[in-house]
């Protein structure tokens, strides 16, 4: 399941290679705006998925789910990453003035940016060693991933600019369900005062 999980999170990868080699119709007039949204789209996803295997869990009671959350985490990871090589690479060529001066003046690269940063902390303290270290701040530490998929989220609807909302807004209801879900879950777990 976890090699079948892994193929099916890496596939849209090979696709893209492929129609940047110039199969399948290629990327069609404007390559690397092509790519931003390809690699754009395929994180936000992929950030939503590994946000929802806890939940998925809750819900369903199939322990074995919890066991994909590191990979997904990592996943997540790498498509936000090939999403921000492309546009410091591809876009900007590696101009470091350039990128700075977005990072400090464009707000949608701004929120994206810091996603990629937490997305990175969580990257880096993923391991089993990084969790006995950091102890009962891991997790903590690791809620910040909510965090990422609302800068993210954010990101993307200052790039809209007065287009279509709707993608947007399943990205949007997504994350509020999986955080509305854990909410839930908290208020059910604090406990009440008795009467009297």
């Amino acid at each position: 399941m976890w090699t079948l999980v892994l193929a099916a999170s890496l596939a849209p990868g090979a696709w893209i290679t492929l129609r940047a080699a110039g199969w399948f119709g290629g990327l069609g007039v404007n390559p690397i705006e092509r790519l931003l949204a390809d690699t754009g789209t395929h994180a936000m996803i992929a950030l939503l998925v590994a946000l929802a295997v806890t939940p998925l869990r809750q819900w369903t009671g199939l322990a074995w789910i919890s066991a994909l959350r590191r990979m997904l985490g990592l996943v997540a990871f790498a498509w936000v990453s090939a999403h921000l090589l492309v546009w410091v690479g591809l876009d900007l060529f590696f101009d470091w003035v350039l990128i700075l001066d977005d990072i400090r003046h464009r707000p949608y690269v701004t929120v994206g940016f810091t996603a990629w940063v937490i997305l990175l902390a969580l990257a880096l303290t993923s391991t089993r060693g990084a969790q006995r270290r950091l102890r009962r701040w891991w997790p903590r530490l690791h809620r910040l991933a909510y965090a990422a998929g609302g800068l993210a989220i954010l990101h993307v609807l200052w790039l809209t600019r007065g287009a279509d909302y709707i993608e947007v807004g399943i990205y949007g209801g997504v994350l509020a369900l999986l955080l509305g879900w854990r909410l839930w879950r908290w208020l059910r777990s604090v406990p009440r005062p008795r009467a009297g």
